[in-house]
């Protein structure tokens, strides 16, 4: 099932998308709903950030293929840094580079978005955590991040995380294919099979550190051919059974 959140005349909306329609449910997203009767075509629909999480966490050299380009060995364990949820932006929102002059890279990721609270999850039932999946960019500026010494102001500028407007809650996180073009010219291209932890493990390992609530958001790492974006550029990420997320660098 693919959800979405948009913005009506009478504030923001969450839905579910069905053919060219949007019909619109009530209540809560991550407990009881219901539809509303009230249906919207696609076409025009001006989108939201469908959740505003409580933390971001992502995982870093999460593929085979990333870590090599890089130069880094491989982690034994989920590298896990946070990011401020203030970075979030959606569909056809523009990628802001503060620093025009540094090499920022776009960084292609599937995105988990947790469900129902949870500390100390098991491998074994990981996914019952989880309300879905959508597309994400990890935008980063690799000039503050060398600085740094570490990743949360390189990560966290403001628009410097897009996600997709849509959320599948039904697939395969481990066998998917996933795609970023810039200007029409395809940059990264591969397969969550090749994640080096996969989603399971990745939500064990977090949630042994803390607690996982509902809304918070997982980016999962991001494969070979990052590269620098400029002013002017058009980002196109899509992964398999999700959809497409396009945002424009200004």
């Amino acid at each position: 099932m693919k959800f979405t959140k948009f913005l009506t005349e009478t504030g923001e909306k969450y839905g579910v998308i069905e053919s060219n329609l949007v019909k619109e449910i009530e209540g809560s997203i991550f407990g009881s709903w219901t539809f509303s009767g009230n249906t919207y075509p696609i076409e025009g629909l001006k989108y939201c950030p469908f959740v505003k999480p409580g933390k971001i966490i992502a995982i870093g050299l999460n593929y085979r293929s990333h870590a090599e380009e890089v130069n880094k060995a491989l982690p034994d364990e989920p590298m896990m840094f946070m990011i401020s949820p203030s970075a979030i932006i959606t569909e056809d929102d523009a990628v802001i580079l503060p620093h025009p002059d540094h090499r920022i890279d776009h960084e292609a990721e599937l995105v988990v978005v947790i469900g129902k609270e949870g500390r100390d999850i098991s491998e074994e039932y990981a996914l019952d955590y989880v309300f879905g999946y959508t597309i994400g960019n990890d935008v980063s500026d690799r000039v503050l991040q060398k600085k740094d010494q570490q990743y949360t102001r390189a990560k966290s500028f403001h628009t410097f995380k897009p996600i997709g407007s849509i959320v599948e809650t039904e697939l395969n996180p481990s066998n998917l294919e996933i795609k970023l073009k810039v200007n029409g010219e395809t940059k990264q291209y591969s397969n969550t099979d090749q994640f080096i932890h996969d989603v399971p493990k990745i939500i064990k390992f977090i949630s042994e550190v803390m607690t996982l609530e509902p809304g918070d958001l997982i980016f999962t790492g991001t494969p070979e051919g990052v590269a620098p974006i400029k002013p002017g550029d058009c980002i196109e990420i899509s992964i398999e059974n999700i959809g497409t997320l396009i945002n424009w660098v200004k």
